[in-house]
């Protein structure tokens, strides 16, 4: 499975009727240049919790920062690090999902 297609089924997983019109996930760009996603994680089961600081923070575009903050997921990275972000936030959701 892709890292989109994964991401896509862990997206209409939270969608029940009332998930979807309030939270979401919201991938834009940066001016530095970069890529930002945030995942709103409320009534999700990864709300509250643990993820560790993912913090790669190289001179040049190959950086990459992941946090979770106010029922959150963040990730800002380089150019070519919207897939790390994605897979990152996915291989974390794995782990929260099997317990």
């Amino acid at each position: 499975m892709t890292v989109l297609s994964e991401l896509q089924k862990w997206y209409l997983a939270q969608c029940n009727g009332n998930w979807e019109h309030q939270f979401g996930v919201t991938i834009g760009t940066l001016d530095n240049p970069g890529w930002t996603v945030t995942i709103d994680l409320v009534d999700t089961p990864l709300a509250n919790s643990e993820f560790k600081v993912v913090e790669d923070m190289p001179d040049g575009d190959d950086w990459i920062k992941c946090w979770v903050a106010n029922n959150k997921f963040n990730g800002v990275g380089g150019p070519g690090k919207l897939e790390e972000i994605l897979s990152t936030f996915l291989t974390w959701a794995r782990k929260v999902q099997e317990g």
